[in-house]
């Protein structure tokens, strides 16, 4: 009886715990290797003295993807973490006073919409959120869910639906569309921060974008325990079917083999039947795993890069404003962020992001609390390192900025609370401290993303750095594409699911094989 495939995944963000989870349940042997402490990648927190908080993601979108992923294995989401539902999606105040509140109900948004903006503006909402619907659905499974998109595949869309090409709008950035979709300008800003999502500016991202805020708009669930908490709850289940993950234990070698692949920790070389590397492809094409693994993927998927940021992660009591979950802070003027942005500098006037965590699922909390504050920023050079003066600067721009608009904390966070750009360069080794991979500015910038299966035999990839991009729901779907094109190429089985589609399944099928080779361009 032959032994079972033996597959490596470097890396335990989202989309290799993914990846893991779903070979193991075709009977393959899985190891992983992280170079940090614990599981999560980008879904990593920071110590404060009310407890773990979230330092990086925090908003859990299209929950369908996680019950896939958990289904497919046999098991239920729910038996594994704690999700509830936010009412409010999340609150908006401007410096004039103004503030909205999106929410689940989107009959409740349209209302408030109206009442903050005119009977106007709500209709205007409405029609922009059909827009959304319309594109999301249209381009869910031939790009999001796909293996690997192509124009063929936007094509077909539109020539299924010649019409759809007026809501997509493909010559359009996003701040253009929404000029001609809101007549008021603090609509526009707010529903141009999507562009942000995926790491890019409004001013240059793909008016298709909008169709973010459908997938924001079906539901936002908070977490028990935080984001970090879905990584938790998977390492365990991963390691409960016999996968083994090794912590503190970095990769500095990819090479192939005759048989699949190799990688090399503390000079030894481990083979494996295939290596799924669930880190920045631009560490590929650096070198920084090889000079073998450089060829894997071309640069024009890497690069240009998306954008980075400055994150504060601390807890404190908050004064002034009633916060929800999810708020946002908005700059007087989209330019004076993104304009500086744009040049390599710290925005003069940014919008700011804050997550208060222990406020998840409607929760009321007394006491310290656990916050997230998030300055979108430019990436990093490859040898930027962090300074106090930078951190002191980034810390005096939002602390003011919140305070004009009434928000303070105590105790006031330090500059030891700031994770800065070139700070994630070092978490995450030759992304220049881009959080979302390769920037998404242009209108076929999705498809020039690197997909599961990669030109080196044996070596294929997983999370937001590939197809379908960035964010935990898609690093989650990249995860499927990566144990789909390994099972097919080494013959594995995997268990049969349903084809997710937006609130609800179709027909079941399994993953089987023979296909082309790890190495094939398909």
């Amino acid at each position: 009886m032959s032994s079972p495939a033996h597959i490596i995944v470097i890396g335990t963000g989202i989309g290799g715990l993914a990846t893991a989870l779903r070979l193991l349940a075709t009977g393959a042997q899985v190891t992983m290797f992280e170079a940090a402490e614990a599981v999560g990648g980008k879904m990593r927190t920071v110590p404060s003295m009310a407890g773990p908080v979230d330092a990086g993601p925090t908003v859990l979108t299209m929950r369908w993807v996680f019950d896939d992923l958990f289904e497919a294995c046999g098991e239920r989401l729910d038996d594994h973490v704690t999700l509830t539902p936010d009412t409010t999606i999340a609150r908006h105040f401007w410096s004039d006073g103004t503030t909205l509140d999106l929410m689940s109900d989107p009959s409740a948004s349209a209302q408030n919409v109206a009442e903050a903006f005119g009977a106007r503006a709500a209709q205007e909402f409405e029609a922009f959120s059909n827009r959304a619907k319309r594109l999301f659905t249209a381009f869910d499974r031939p790009m999001m869910q796909a293996a690997k998109p192509s124009s063929l595949a936007l094509a077909g869309v539109v020539m299924k639906d010649p019409r759809i090409l007026r809501a997509m709008a493909p010559h359009q950035t996003l701040a253009q569309m929404l000029r001609g979709q809101f007549s008021d300008p603090k609509l526009r800003q707010m529903f141009g921060r999507y562009a942000t999502y995926v790491g890019g500016s409004p001013y240059a991202a793909p008016s298709l974008l909008s169709l973010i805020w459908h997938a924001e708009g079906t539901g936002v669930w908070s977490v028990k325990g935080g984001m970090h908490a879905l990584a938790r709850a998977l390492h365990d289940l991963i390691v409960a079917r016999g996968g083994v993950i090794h912590l503190g234990t970095p990769v500095s070698h990819i090479a192939d083999t005759d048989t699949g692949a190799c990688i090399t920790v503390d000079g030894i070389r481990h083979h494996a039947d295939a290596v799924a590397f669930n880190g920045d492809p631009r560490a590929l094409t650096t070198g920084h795993l090889g000079d073998t693994a450089r060829t894997a993927v071309p640069d024009a998927a890497v690069t240009p890069r998306s954008l980075s940021a400055d994150v504060m992660a601390f807890a404190a009591i908050p004064q002034g404003v009633d916060l929800s979950h999810h708020n946002v802070f908005f700059g007087d003027d989209p330019r004076d962020e993104f304009d500086p942005i744009a040049a390599g500098k710290i925005p003069t006037d940014p919008t700011l992001y804050i997550c208060a965590q222990d406020r998840g699922g409607n929760a009321i909390p007394s006491g310290p609390e656990r916050f997230e504050i998030i300055m979108n920023a430019a990436p990093c050079g490859p040898d930027d390192t962090a300074t106090h003066e930078r951190a002191a600067q980034c810390q005096t721009h939002i602390l003011t900025r919140l305070e004009q608009m009434g928000l303070s904390f105590t105790p006031m966070p330090d500059t030891t609370t700031l994770t800065q750009p070139a700070d994630f360069n070092q978490l995450f080794p030759a992304s220049l401290g881009s959080l979302y991979g390769r920037s998404p500015h242009g209108m076929t910038a999705g498809l020039k993303r690197p997909t599961a299966r990669t030109a080196m035999g044996g070596l294929y990839l997983a999370g937001g750095g590939a197809h379908p991009g960035a964010g935990v729901p898609m690093a989650t779907l990249s995860g499927l594409h990566a144990a789909e094109a390994i099972s097919t190429d080494l013959r594995l089985t995997l268990p049969s699911r349903p084809t997710v589609t937006l609130g609800g399944t179709s027909t079941a099928s399994a993953t089987t094989a023979p296909a082309p080779s790890a190495s094939s361009p398909s």
